[in-house]
């Protein structure tokens, strides 16, 4: 059984890594891919290597839309197909790129691995809030499986462990109330209110001597592994309408690299001060922790090494399961497709 799910959208880079008129090549989910921005503001998704002499079609050049194999000259078009061939002779048929949907979406270009013909736009998750200005989009790589990354994210609790000093809660999780529910869209929700608390120590100046806050951390996860977190304080007592800073939303999105690392995109807002918080948040408090994890599991399945399961996990392992039922459904569908041929 893979370990993804393909028939699903995943987030391949942020519009701006790739320049304009440009190629960006990167590794996802195990393999080498090429995305291109074309004179039309579409994007083309090829496989970063030509089917000719397998080098990466990235080395070569983009013209007209089309990308040219610095090896050889074979030109190959947004469809995979080449359709330049530098020699006396039509472009051959047989000499074909590998191709994927991808979609221009809140900032983002989506792309979709499995089914073309199930690619449907309309079920990206909804990210809309990113397109908002004056925030920086930024990147990324973890060395551990993208579901122990989403662990982290979807396990609100560690934050009074690790962030005490950067994105700490002052305690107040341990008096929170949890509860886990799926939306409509299929959304998982790992939501933690906490009323009033002890405000968290980068609020007390904005607060008077004693005051109490309302506070809430809710986390939204969509398959396979795209996550939006609001962050909400205001003061107790108000109906968390008396808000002492404006409700917090970022991404937190997460894309397979390889079986062991994985691309984190998120935003913050475009400071040098938010972005050393953020890199503060990411690289040196929740990295180890993910990577050592990492490190102890090497090729052990997850279940394999029977983890201890806690009440506070609910969120993850819901996410956890939905993934496995997707995988198993995929497989499935795959074995009756072969033996359906076979027939």
């Amino acid at each position: 059984m893979s370990d993804y799910v393909r028939n699903l959208w995943y987030l391949g880079a942020w519009d701006h890594e790739v320049p304009e008129g440009g190629m960006l090549s990167r590794t996802l989910l195990d393999e080498k891919w090429l995305i291109a921005s074309l004179s039309d503001g579409t994007y083309a998704m090829l496989a970063d290597r030509c089917p000719h002499r397998f080098v990466p079609l990235s080395k070569g050049r983009l013209e007209q839309d089309v990308i040219h194999c610095p090896y050889h000259g074979l030109g190959f078009d947004r469809t995979g197909a080449c359709v330049h061939n530098p020699f006396p002779a039509p472009p051959p048929a047989h000499a074909r790129a590998r191709t994927m949907p991808v979609v221009h979406r809140h900032r983002g270009l989506c792309f979709w691995p499995g089914d073309p013909e199930q690619a449907d736009p309309a079920s990206i998750p909804d990210f809309a809030f990113v397109d908002r200005e004056d925030m920086q989009r930024s990147r990324l790589v973890i060395q551990g499986h993208y579901e122990l990354v989403t662990d982290n994210l979807m396990d609100l609790t560690h934050a009074e462990f690790l962030h005490v000093a950067s994105f700490g809660v002052n305690g107040s999780i341990f008096s929170g109330r949890q509860s886990v529910v799926t939306d409509e869209s299929g959304a998982i929700w790992n939501n933690w209110d906490m009323e009033a608390v002890t405000p968290p120590m980068w609020a007390a100046p904005m607060l008077g001597e004693g005051d109490r806050v309302d506070q809430w951390l809710h986390m939204r996860w969509h398959a396979p592994a795209a996550m939006a977190l609001a962050v909400g304080l205001a003061r107790a007592g108000t109906g968390r309408q008396d808000m002492v800073v404006p409700q917090m939303l970022n991404p937190h999105i997460i894309t397979p690299e390889t079986r062991t690392s994985s691309h984190y995109f998120y935003d913050h807002e475009a400071t040098p001060e938010a972005e050393a918080l953020a890199r503060q948040v990411f690289v040196e408090e929740d990295e180890p922790m993910i990577e050592a994890a990492q490190q102890a599991l090497g090729e052990q399945d997850f279940w394999a090494a029977r983890p201890a399961i806690l009440e506070t996990d609910a969120a993850a392992i819901r996410a956890r399961r939905r993934l496995m039922q997707l995988r198993r459904a995929e497989a499935g569908a795959e074995e009756k497709g072969i033996l359906a041929e076979a027939g």
